[in-house]
């Protein structure tokens, strides 16, 4: 696993986020693996306890607490980037992406994931997706 804090601030609120990109190893094809991120049947396996989608907008359900997000870019079998949708904060600023890359002289695919933390808890947001990420490996059986 690679990497990389930096970070972010957010113009339009004023406040500072760490944006965090994680890459992963991930032993299946793109297109299987872009499935689990993109669909809502996909995500509930592994992201969030239920997931319900509206157009392009997606309910996540976690322990009987809802965040919405809206998916604002995808292309199929390479990424897909949701921003979410926060009625007391104006923060476009924020997102948390998925995105898929294949190596094209040895095959292996990664996953690489973006998204923000507020400062000082960047460690917890990494576990989190960590944890996550294991979650999808087993659904995936790889």
């Amino acid at each position: 696993m690679n990497d990389n804090t930096y970070i972010a601030t957010n113009k339009t609120t004023m406040t500072t986020k760490a944006k965090i990109q994680l890459e992963y190893s991930i032993n299946c094809s793109p297109a299987v693996l872009y499935n689990r991120l993109s669909s809502a049947s996909g995500l509930s396996e592994w992201f969030a306890d239920d997931v319900h989608v509206r157009g392009k907008v997606y309910t996540f359900i976690w322990e009987g607490s809802e965040q919405v997000a809206e998916m604002v870019q995808s292309r199929d079998g390479k990424h897909v980037r949701f921003n979410w949708i926060n009625p007391e904060e104006d923060d476009d600023e924020t997102y948390f992406e998925f995105r898929i890359n294949k190596d094209e002289l040895t095959g292996d695919v990664s996953l690489v994931v973006t998204d923000f933390a507020e400062q000082g808890e960047e460690d917890e947001a990494v576990d989190l997706w960590n944890s996550q990420i294991a979650d999808l490996r087993r659904v995936l059986g790889c």
